[in-house]
């Protein structure tokens, strides 16, 4: 994998670009669990205490699809920095 080129701003911001699509899916997905969570657990009071757990291990999973996009991307920016000499 060759590094990026970085000689003006219009090649900066089409790197910015490719590196945000990294992991998009993850961390959307990670996104809507986190929030769907926070709602569980919110309305767990009215709902009964089931609602609870699941708002918990939503909170949980949406989490760690979030840290695993930050992973991926973190590994890919640094692939395409590394220069094979």
């Amino acid at each position: 994998m060759t590094g990026p080129d970085l000689t003006d701003d219009a090649k900066v911001r089409a790197y910015r670009a490719e590196l945000r699509m990294v992991g998009r899916n993850q961390r959307l997905a990670g996104f809507a669990l986190v929030v769907g969570g926070a709602i569980a657990v919110w309305a767990a009071g009215a709902f009964g205490p089931i609602l609870h757990g699941v708002g918990y291990a939503a909170l949980a999973l949406g989490w760690a699809l979030m840290l695993t996009a930050i992973f991926l991307r973190t590994r890919y920016h640094r692939q395409r920095m590394r220069e094979d000499v």
